[in-house]
């Protein structure tokens, strides 16, 4: 008897057997119609083998699909990556299929000439549309603009006969790049960079490379040579580019537009349905050369994927944390060994393991170590708010305001960056003390004073500001603590009210057309002051942009995050690289509390290097990230005895093992999110301890109930 693995695109741990019905053929990738149930699902076949028999029935799959096979190493990624993340391989089965089940784009209306069928009255504008649409067949507008005559002309050859119209399913293709369309100007770094990795990818097997390059250095130049230079010698060849944010994909597309004559293929959540659809097919297909998306751009099944390109590779944004829980950057390193194919991580400041990995030799480490062009970094300073404080419920010390009054009379502009949403993060009750909460949630509600809401920025909880005190009844002693980018807006206009000003943040720019729309505006000089989150600081070039200034710089350092200080280094040093990236010289200006902080030195100091040796050796010695690994297991239900039953059975059941220890369980930081309560432990462990293997051993040994939900979280981000 013939047997199939399939996969069936839901949250599954193992393929199901199915029978091979006689004369059927499948392969590895294969979409086949499966039985389940009740229910006929899409599957993806993962193995076909002979078996002498079974001690049960199998049923038969029942229909192979028209659609085309996955690719043998997409299906090979999909399975590694399940077994890296511990996750259900059916869910990343659906990953890839996602194209699949978006409608397919409406049929093209198009006109074309009916054969022997001449008009009665052949004019001059006539004959040219004739002319123009020859045998082809084209959208009646189109015809219309390429002959230079009116809509009118075209509608009467309609009325005559002479035209039909036909409805022409659209090829999902795009346009081929030209590699030669448009070079940019290098400098000799960037050549050799590009060169560099053009060679990775000519030798046809898994290259990767670290791009580390200050902010300004031109790596996305480099990098668009790289994808030039490989194009040329490889017209069939693809390439995926990665970015971390929707905000950057349009900015990117145009440039890319410009450098090669044509439009990648874009795959985001803002994606429209049928264009996923036609991005899906192009790319399996293997007519769609350039992909710029999100982290799930990596599950499109590439028929011959040659180089990825992972831009602004340490920003936290690349790691999944709900539904199916990985990294973006891992996993593209992952599939470009799997493709044997080249792999680029870029960034400014590149997080601590893949700087680890470029020291160890495991990464190429390509550097740009000075700005393109006449451009020269920002000098950075910090503000003592200790000696130069600002004044009682302000927000911007004197040394700031004095540098924007002075970059506004120079007719320049400036950035001021605060990490928090809204007008303040804690409203409490003067009266008796009491924070407001979202229902069902320990988060605290954040007042956003232009929509007159508190808003809860975890579960989008919202609900009017009201006039008492839930807690003990007194009117009207509701009151903001702490600013957020709208309280500092307000003192902004107070201060400078002929000044252009306006905010960048996911509440004033939650889609990509309304991020565009006020990135665009920035850079033409239509904003003289941008207050804003750090959605501002990832990629964004302003060159009118020369002063930044951070309002407080401590923020990222509180708490007990294990990448506080990494976070922080990064984030500031991106934000503070918006200023001065034309021909103008620019400055940072960091207000802060403790400016003898590390940290703050060394970004004062423009001495990475120093931070990066510090932060190194205090990993080393706790064995954490990049020299030793991290897990971690999150529980939550609405069921807390439930839910303290599970942790109790979990941490009994902890395997034996050496030089690893397991932390917990307890309360997660947020231990009460849409109503049900969270417990956590956390697994510590040497890098060369199969992590993996141990967890599945741990988990096989307790059975969680249903009223219990248990994430699995491999090298977790997140500590909340």
């Amino acid at each position: 008897m013939r047997v199939a693995s399939v996969l069936v695109p839901l949250p599954v741990a193992e393929a199901f057997d199915y029978e091979l019905p006689d004369g059927m053929t499948v392969g590895r990738g294969t979409q086949v119609t499966v039985p389940l149930g009740p229910r006929r699902l899409r599957g993806v076949v993962t193995e076909t083998r002979e078996t002498t028999g079974s001690n049960r029935r199998l049923k038969a799959i029942e229909a192979v699909l028209d659609d085309p096979p996955l690719p043998e190493r997409t299906v090979d990624f999909i399975e590694w990556a399940a077994r890296w993340t511990l996750s259900p391989p059916g869910e990343m089965a659906q990953m890839a299929l996602k194209g699949l089940r978006n409608p397919a784009p409406r049929p093209e209306r198009r006109v074309r000439h009916l054969l022997g069928r001449d008009p009665a009255r052949p004019t001059p504008s006539r004959t040219a549309a004739l002319a123009a649409l020859g045998e082809r067949s084209l959208p009646a507008a189109d015809l219309a603009r390429a002959a230079g005559v009116s809509s009118g002309v075209i509608k009467g050859l309609l009325d005559e006969g002479v035209l039909e119209v036909v409805e022409v399913s659209a090829v999902a293709a795009f346009d081929p790049p030209r590699p030669d369309h448009a070079p940019a100007r290098l400098s000799p770094d960037q050549v050799a960079a590009a060169a560099a990795m053009a060679d990775g990818v000519a030798s046809r097997a898994f290259a990767p490379f670290l791009l580390d390059g200050v902010t300004g250095s031109g790596k996305t130049e480099a990098y668009l040579e790289a994808v030039a230079r490989t194009l040329a010698a490889e017209p069939d060849a693809q390439i995926l580019i990665l970015l971390p944010e929707i905000a950057l994909t349009q900015a990117l597309i145009e440039r890319i537009a410009a450098r090669f004559g044509a439009t990648p293929a874009e795959w985001h959540s803002g994606v429209s349905p049928p264009s996923r659809r036609k991005v899906w097919e192009a790319v399996i297909a293997g007519r769609c050369n350039l992909v710029v998306g999100a982290r799930s751009a990596l599950f499109l099944p590439f028929a011959n994927l040659r180089l990825i390109l992972v831009d602004e590779e340490h920003d936290a944004s690349f790691k999944q944390d709900e539904g199916l829980v990985y990294h973006g950057r891992d996993l593209a390193v992952v599939r470009a060994r799997i493709e044997g194919a080249a792999v680029v991580l870029a960034s400014a400041t590149p997080s601590l393991e893949t700087l680890w990995n470029a020291r160890q030799g495991r990464y190429r480490w390509l550097r740009l170590g000075a700005r393109h062009g006449t451009a020269v970094l920002p000098d950075v300073a910090l503000v003592d708010l200790r000696e130069t404080p600002p004044e009682r419920d302000q927000w911007l010390s004197p040394p700031l305001r004095k540098a924007m009054a002075e970059t506004l009379a120079r007719g320049e502009q400036a950035l001021l960056v605060l990490n928090r949403r809204g007008y303040a993060p804690v409203v409490l009750c003067r009266a008796c003390g009491h924070r407001l909460t979202a229902p069902d949630t320990d988060s605290w509600l954040v007042e956003h004073r232009y929509t007159g809401r508190l808003v809860c920025h975890l579960t989008g909880f919202s609900m009017p500001k009201p006039r008492t005190c839930p807690a003990c009844g007194a009117e009207d002693s509701l009151v903001p603590v702490g600013p957020g980018v709208e309280r500092v807006e307000e003192e902004v206009r107070s201060l400078f009210p002929e000044a252009r000003t306006a905010i960048f943040s996911s509440d004033t720019a939650p889609d990509g057309r309304t991020a565009r729309a006020l990135i665009e505006a920035m850079a033409a000089g239509e904003i003289d002051i941008l207050v804003a989150t750090q959605a501002a600081a990832k990629g964004h070039n302003f060159p009118g942009l020369t002063l930044v200034g951070v309002v407080d710089a401590d923020l990222g350092l509180r708490g007990g995050d294990l990448r506080a200080a990494e976070r922080t280094f990064q984030l500031l040093t991106q934000a503070t690289g918006r200023a001065g990236r034309a021909d103008r010289p620019g400055r940072a200006l960091l207000q802060t509390w403790t400016p003898e902080h590390p940290v703050l030195q060394a970004l004062a100091a423009g001495d990475r290097d120093a931070f990066v040796e510090a932060e190194m050796a205090e990993r080393e010695i706790a064995v954490l990230p990049p020299f030793g690994r991290l897990a971690a297991l999150v529980l939550s239900s609405e069921n807390v005895p439930a839910l303290e039953r599970t942790a109790a059975e979990l941490a009994k059941a902890i395997p034996n093992a050496e030089r690893l220890e397991v932390y917990g369980p307890a309360d997660a930081p947020l231990a009460l999110v849409r109503g049900r309560r969270r417990k956590r432990l956390l697994v510590r462990a040497d890098r060369d301890v199969d992590l993996q293997g141990f967890l599945r051993a741990w988990l096989a040994r307790v059975k969680v109930p249903a009223s219990v939900r248990l994430t699995v979280d491999v090298d977790p981000y997140s500590f909340l």
